[in-house]
């Protein structure tokens, strides 16, 4: 169920998450702030160190603000670097559960 409460951004992540993305894509989550986002991952081709921990920080500041963020369309190579980085793939993919 969608709350009305809160605003819905949407955008695609590249399909080159390397250590050049990093900037610019902590620069695009931060100008969403303060909104419930999905991200499109279907194209990403490769995920680096860098753009993983900036999608980590990003999670963590959406759930200490109490919106969500949403990764969805996960490509299979994004799911593969998220393991082999040791990450769930549903640390990003899930809806977090809101504190009551």
């Amino acid at each position: 169920m969608e709350d009305l409460g809160h605003a819905q951004d949407n955008m695609k992540l590249p399909a080159i998450l390397d250590m050049t993305a990093a900037a610019p894509l902590k620069d695009a989550l931060l100008s969403r702030r303060g909104r419930d986002i999905q991200i499109d991952g279907a194209d990403v081709q490769r995920l680096g160190a860098q753009c993983l921990q900036v999608l980590l920080a990003a999670r963590a500041t959406w759930d200490s603000d109490g919106h969500s963020l949403l990764i969805t369309n996960c490509s299979m190579e994004l799911i593969a670097a998220l393991e082999l980085f040791g990450v769930a793939p549903e640390t990003l993919t899930r809806i977090p559960q809101m504190a009551a």
